[in-house]
């Protein structure tokens, strides 16, 4: 997704913000037997995906922070193993402990973000060697998809129309080669056409259900194609 600051780095900010406001107001909600209790990820309990949220925040912030003077570092140290051993340590927090960290890690997410200024956006940054405005379309995906497999009250029926059409265009890699994949939502006029194979997929829905099938989630309502067959997506980009 193209980019053209500052304007649209501002909304893509604020929209973030937003996203923060969500997470953070479903977090007094959190009780010891709720945090143990699977979320939407297999594998994975609901302390699993506020520890991963902590974690992530911090890490991309992280880019921004170094960005800002010039420099680069890893998103992990320690690279996925420590993400990994993080994510593992922190899901055995209790409740308390949970909603304290996420919270203190979403205020210093927040202040970090605020303090990016027009010009900063292009800078270099370790996260897939790209731009910093790259770490922040990251954080966003994460704190909307991950909020959603909290299983905490936050649903993909909540996305908005541009983090829908954010997501849409970065899952793109997910289609098949041999496959050409048209998206049409049914409730707006969202259209996405992907890959360029022989066989043609069309798939009409809630612009919000598209979405979450293509990000590996639960839609409200399973895809119907209305030609050929679903693909078996490839991994995430």
């Amino acid at each position: 997704m193209a980019l053209s600051p500052p304007a649209t780095e501002d909304r893509v900010r604020d929209a973030v913000f937003a996203a923060q406001d969500r997470l953070r107001a479903l977090l007094p909600g959190l009780t010891d037997a709720a945090a143990r209790e699977p979320s939407a990820l297999p594998g994975w309990s609901r302390a699993h995906v506020l520890s991963h949220l902590e974690g992530v925040g911090l890490a991309l912030a992280r880019q921004a922070e170094f960005a800002s003077r010039g420099e680069l570092v890893d998103v992990y140290d320690g690279g996925r193993p420590a993400r990994d051993a993080g994510i593992e340590a922190g899901a055995r927090r209790d409740a308390a402990a949970l909603r304290a960290a996420l919270t203190a890690a979403l205020d210093r997410v927040r202040a970090t973000w605020a303090a990016v200024g027009p010009d900063e956006w292009d800078r270099p940054v370790r996260y897939r060697q790209g731009p910093l405005r790259g770490a922040l379309l990251a954080w966003w995906r994460e704190a909307e998809i991950h909020t959603a497999d909290a299983l905490l009250g936050a649903t993909p029926a909540d996305w908005s129309r541009a983090f829908c059409g954010h997501t849409l265009d970065f899952l793109a890699p997910r289609v098949p080669a041999d496959t050409r994949l048209v998206l049409v939502a049914t409730d707006g006029p969202e259209r996405r056409e992907f890959g360029t194979g022989p066989q043609d997929v069309v798939v009409r829905g809630p612009l919000t259900d598209l979405t979450a099938w293509l990000a590996g989630r639960a839609p409200a309502a399973p895809p119907r194609p209305e030609t050929g067959e679903l693909p078996q997506l490839d991994p995430w980009p």
